[in-house]
């Protein structure tokens, strides 16, 4: 079967859109733990919940919050998830047509799968940071009451911090949508080259590669990420005060702080949640994205 042919740049945005918030609304309470887990340190705080794992933050935040704070910062994103959806998977398909030319190279293969991906998520970071930024702050339970909401967020923020606040962690982010995304479009290429060829188009087949290849590389990007994203979450939960240098600041010297003060068990916190959500989560985003491109190209006359 022949590599179906690509869309103008508004279906990939249509169809990022429609993947991305099908994946929100089955796995965003996973996000809200491994949240919760990462932000917190390695003694308690008198007064603050302290989680010691998946389950025991499922149970507080139920016991003591009510089951709706698990899509606490929901909006925030549901938001999001179009131009970031859309801006991972199109920005994919414009530096692998970059990158063909550069290296003189006819299809893609697994290296450029990699180099692509990267580059992809360097720019999705731009898009995602400041939405980010908003949902950190309401799901952290320490901040959440302060907020009445995602533009109560970013008023205060902007208010108090100045507006170049809500891309604070912009490093940090872009390094972990670098090494998720590289791991995600890498494996996606050589596991769709693993598995059984569907010459004849079978849905049932597409479906099964598509959902096993995105759960691997989904599973991947989350080994590869999940440190950077540990320090993401505490660079962007700390509130930035005139005259005071930030203990998390940037992505390294941070991952340096949470190495030493806490072992390094700490840069994987949150990684159940995180992996139980963007391992499935990968193989959902893919399996929708190709559906919703499909039938665009079967709307369009193109199949």
């Amino acid at each position: 079967m022949a590599d179906p042919k690509p869309l103008p740049f508004v279906y990939q945005f249509a169809a990022g859109a429609v993947a991305g918030v099908s994946e929100i609304l089955v796995m965003y309470p996973l996000d809200v733990v491994k949240t919760r887990v990462q932000i917190q340190g390695k003694v308690p705080i008198p007064g603050q919940d302290h989680y010691t794992g998946m389950l025991d933050c499922i149970k507080k935040i139920v016991k003591n919050e009510g089951a709706s704070r698990l899509y606490r910062g929901i909006s925030a994103p549901i938001m999001m998830e179009a131009p970031k959806r859309a801006t991972k998977f199109a920005a994919n398909d414009e530096w692998g047509k970059v990158y063909r030319n550069l290296f003189g190279v006819a299809k893609m293969n697994q290296s450029l799968s990699i180099l692509t991906g990267a580059s992809a998520g360097a720019t999705e970071a731009i898009v995602v940071v400041p939405f980010e930024l908003v949902k950190i702050r309401l799901q952290d339970k320490a901040q959440a009451a302060q907020y009445s909401g995602p533009l109560d967020v970013v008023r205060k923020i902007v208010r108090a911090e100045g507006p170049l606040a809500l891309y604070q962690g912009l490093e940090s982010t872009m390094w972990r949508h670098i090494f998720w995304n590289s791991g995600y479009f890498g494996c996606i290429f050589q596991i769709r080259a693993m598995l059984p060829a569907n010459p004849t188009g079978d849905k049932s087949v597409q479906i099964r590669n598509d959902l096993i290849s995105g759960a691997v590389g989904g599973t991947v990007g989350t080994i590869l990420n999940t440190p950077m994203d540990v320090v993401k979450s505490r660079i962007q939960n700390t509130a930035r005060v005139p005259g005071q240098v930030p203990k998390y600041n940037w992505a390294f010297p941070a991952l340096g702080t949470v190495l030493k003060e806490e072992g390094f068990g700490a840069l994987y916190k949150g990684f159940i949640p995180k992996v139980l959500r963007l391992g499935p989560g990968g193989g959902i985003l893919l399996v929708v994205f190709t559906g919703v491109m499909d039938f665009f190209r079967n709307m369009r006359g193109d199949l």
